[in-house]
């Protein structure tokens, strides 16, 4: 056979040329650097309370609207991931945990952060507000601004208190996600925001102990540079005290079950004892804080697990050609939940 035959129309084919893959690979890893801004494991947590908070609000919400909601959720956690990285880039290049992030790495650049998350900001707050109703789109904006502000250009280099007060921003979500639902703030969804604010400063600390020279060397007073191991074992012990009493309050009140009155004294009974060998100990002991930060996070997710379990046992039934409807009995059990405890209504005009 004649090569040239062959090798005539070969000759007149585009080539793939090594630039044009190469843009396509460089576009693939900048789009995962922009993913990385979002903080994601942060957002899959804000995303999973706020679920929980819009299951536990029995609201009306139509499937398409709860999917739009708890998107938009999760944008708002991701804007404000990407504006504290903007602003944090300084402390995020000297320290060990955070100098893999994608602008100490000079894999996004500042502007192009701040850019972005002020962005994304604007389009998760007016997606919620047009999926669900203005109060949402309010203490999502308010979460934001509070997280990008108050915590990070203020509180973290200005206060050891900064993780407690912060913490308040990381708390908010399942309040969002009730009211998403429902329109109003009730006392159900404060008491979720309370849990998560008190377990908050034990957790955090608890990281922060075995991180204590990052945080010196970026001038970031985090308590145990501030106050030392002791005085900070000794705060993880009054915070982990009050979280094992708050997150009875679901079950007091009457808005979870006994299983999760359960699961939470349990979880509360293994965080207290944690803590206590944390206190306890002569001195400082990396192993101890590892095993409480660890237990930590398998803490809230299982606290709100059982929660969201508790609720969903008799939960979904279909009404009005399947939109998402009330739980078995929830007029029953919100009546009595608000009789023993009213209900803090915040409308939209006085936000």
């Amino acid at each position: 056979m004649n090569v040239k035959i062959i090798a005539g129309p070969l000759r007149h084919r585009p080539a793939v040329s090594a630039p044009y893959c190469a843009d396509r690979f460089t576009e693939r890893w900048r789009l995962s650097d922009f993913l990385e801004l979002g903080k994601p494991r942060v957002m899959l947590l804000a995303v999973f309370t706020a679920v929980v908070g819009l299951t536990c609000a029995h609201g009306d919400l139509d499937p398409l609207e709860a999917l739009a909601a708890v998107l938009a959720i999760a944008a708002g956690a991701g804007a404000s991931g990407a504006l504290n990285m903007w602003y944090d880039a300084d402390i995020d290049a000297v320290m060990a945990r955070t100098a893999m992030r994608p602008i100490p790495r000079g894999r996004v650049s500042k502007i192009e952060a701040l850019v972005f998350g002020a962005a994304l900001a604007v389009v998760a707050v007016a997606a919620l507000a047009l999926a669900t109703n203005l109060v949402a789109a309010a203490l999502l904006a308010g979460t934001i601004l509070f997280y990008a502000v108050v915590y990070t250009a203020w509180l973290k280099r200005s206060t050891p208190q900064n993780i407690v007060i912060g913490g308040a921003a990381g708390a908010l979500p399942p309040v969002i996600g009730w009211a998403a639902a429902t329109g109003e703030i009730g006392l159900e969804s404060l008491t979720l925001f309370l849990i998560i604010f008190l377990w908050t400063p034990a957790h955090f600390w608890a990281l922060a102990l075995n991180r204590n020279e990052d945080y010196e060397r970026a001038g970031v007073p985090m308590l145990p540079v501030v106050a030392g191991w002791q005085a900070t074992t000794r705060q993880i012990l009054i915070y982990s005290g009050l979280l094992a009493v708050t997150s009875e309050l679901p079950f007091v009140l009457g808005f979870a079950g006994i299983a999760y009155g359960a699961i939470a004294a349990i979880c509360g009974a293994i965080f207290l004892l944690l803590a206590v060998r944390l206190n306890s100990s002569t001195g400082p002991d990396r192993r101890a804080a590892h095993r409480l930060f660890v237990f930590s996070i398998s803490y809230l997710f299982v606290l709100f697990a059982a929660l969201l379990i508790d609720q969903g046992g008799s939960s979904f039934s279909s009404r009005h050609g399947g939109r998402i409807v009330g739980w078995v009995h929830a007029e029953h059990l919100q009546g009595s939940v608000r009789s023993a405890s009213p209900s803090l209504n915040i409308s939209a005009g006085e936000v």
